[in-house]
């Protein structure tokens, strides 16, 4: 008996069926076979929105499968889907919230009503209340409780609340206030807020607590101690001037010690991974300065106006997007590289992570039925040439094919002999080998021995994205998240999955807590053999 699928299944459509026709006859195609004689594909296959440049050329994909891809797109509502989703529709189907994370950019006049209220100026009015506060600590008009100036800002927060900020500072890290040293402390490990606090001064130092509820076990545990901390060198009433808070929960915050009026709040249609340019950003902002800040939400804006009004197949999110969905899912492509030749983009890798695969690390469809596809990939990555000397030779010789987005900063903010033009190189090299590959005739040209030819061999055909800008400041690094912001948006639209829940985060939270109850005697309990046995390997250890 055939079962019936939903009618929200892709693999229904029409565009599905062509695809899959089309990926069998590329199968002997290489992406050396579609480049060989194309002098224009680098041309053709080149885009252009808010100032970056993608290079789609080493992609594995012809004008059929083009054609295809936005038929499917067409086919599976994406470009209602987005409108739908910048008017506010209630587009978290699990959660029922808007997802208005492209509201958090937009201009004070740009009116945005959803539910009754005027998203736009709530953000506005937020943003103000940061510029002053992050100018205040810039200028040394916001005093610790001695009277000293702050020097250092340290944020605490988990996941998005500090994914972003962390990934934000180091890729804008030229363009900070480098009087104030700037720190992360996510992981529930006692080691984070040790380490990260050990030689701070906690008259000179301001914690950001961020959590929209104040109740986030491993933000309030970390937030707890650095009180502790500060409170034991300088006294309860210091707290009000070394805390400030990221949350809309007035009254624990207003417990911790922490003076409400220095709480900046966000809403429930912000997800957590798409946060950093809300109130979760205030570090950002004191780091690179409210004007600074701005320059970030202009870059966001600008991508998003071109995702909003682009035709098709000039549309960069729409286009990777689409890439993205081809590769998975008729390519058999598990995972992706992301390659940032940037040591300030070092953490960008691990941002997206969380971004793409908290979204769209989905096995059920919007009316919760399962899907029989694949949907979200396996994002990961490493800065510049230090991957050449780690995994590279997998991704060259290994027998799982990794698709990889190599991003370039053409414009180094710190010269030094020729070296950026040795970093690009670099970048450029490992893009042409990975896509193209190296032959055994073009190896035995070179005199290999013949015994080693086959060990010199690389088999290419590994699809590249080459993803260019011209520097990174504030307004490329806004346009750059969101272009990922909305080509993850395309592929969750295509999959017909929910890509702004993320129930598979709870679970883990919850058994943890019981197994903490056990742990402290506090509620004893027993749980499966293998968790009680390692309990009580634990307690041997200690």
């Amino acid at each position: 008996m055939t079962t019936q699928l939903p009618s929200d299944d892709p693999t229904r459509t029409a565009a599905w069926s062509t695809l899959s026709r089309l990926a069998a006859g590329l199968s002997d195609t290489t992406i050396r076979d579609l480049s060989e004689g194309s002098p224009m594909r680098p041309a053709m296959l080149t885009r252009e929105a808010a100032g970056i440049h993608a290079d789609f050329s080493r992609q594995r994909v012809n004008a059929e499968v083009f054609a295809a891809l936005f038929a499917l797109a067409e086919e599976r509502g994406v470009a209602g889907l987005r409108d739908r989703t910048l008017s506010g529709d209630h587009i978290n189907v699990t959660e029922d919230r808007a997802v208005l994370h492209t509201a958090l950019r937009r201009l004070p006049g740009d009116a945005l009503t959803v539910d009754g209220q005027d998203v736009t100026a709530d953000v506005n009015a937020v943003l103000d209340r940061m510029s002053v506060f992050a100018d205040g600590v810039r200028s040394g008009a916001w005093l610790g409780a001695t009277g000293m100036r702050i020097a250092a800002v340290v944020n605490i927060g988990i996941g998005g609340s500090d994914l972003g900020p962390a990934m934000a500072y180091q890729a804008l890290r030229h363009s900070s206030d480098r009087d104030i040293d700037f720190r992360f402390v996510s992981n529930v490990d006692p080691t984070d807020m040790t380490e990260a606090i050990r030689d701070l001064d906690p008259a000179t130092t301001l914690f950001i607590v961020a959590s929209k509820t104040f109740t986030t076990l491993e933000t309030m545990t970390n937030a707890q101690s650095a009180r502790a901390w500060l409170v034991a060198s300088l006294g309860e009433d210091a707290v009000s001037r070394h805390f400030v808070a990221v949350s809309t929960n007035a009254e624990k915050v207003a417990a911790f010690g922490i003076d409400t009026a220095n709480m900046f709040g966000f809403w429930d249609w912000v997800g957590g991974r798409y946060s950093m340019d809300s109130a979760i950003g205030l570090s950002t902002m004191i780091a690179i300065g409210s004007a600074g800040f701005r320059d970030l939400l202009a870059g966001f804006r600008a991508m998003d106006e071109h995702f909003a009004t682009a035709p098709p197949a000039e549309n960069v999110p729409l286009v990777m997007g689409l890439l993205s969905v081809w590769n998975r899912n008729f390519l058999g492509i598990q995972t992706t590289a992301v390659l940032p030749y940037s040591q300030y983009l070092s953490r960008f890798p691990a941002y997206l992570q969380q971004l793409t695969m908290e979204s769209n690390g989905k096995s059920v469809r919007l009316d919760g039925s399962p899907v029989h596809y694949e949907t979200g990939g396996i994002y990961w990555g490493e800065p510049g040439t230090n991957g050449q000397h780690s995994f590279y030779q997998l991704l060259h010789q290994g027998t799982s094919t990794v698709a990889c987005d190599v991003i370039v900063v053409a414009a180094t903010d710190n010269p030094i002999d020729g070296m950026q033009d040795m970093l690009v190189a670099n970048a450029l090299a490992q893009a042409s080998v990975l896509a193209l590959g190296r032959s055994a005739e073009e190896v035995a040209a070179d005199g290999t021995a013949a015994e080693l030819v086959a060990h010199k061999v690389m088999p290419g055909n590994r699809p590249v994205s080459v993803i260019m800008v011209q520097r990174l400041d504030a307004f490329t690094l806004g346009a750059l998240v969101a272009l990922y912001e909305h080509s993850v948006f395309v592929q969750g639209a295509i999959w017909g999955v929910d890509s702004f829940d993320q129930w598979g985060v709870e679970l883990g939270k919850k058994v943890a807590m019981g197994i903490l109850g056990e742990l402290t005697g506090s509620e004893p309990a027993t749980f499966d053999a293998s968790t009680d046995a390692s309990i009580a390997l634990y307690r041997s250890l200690t």
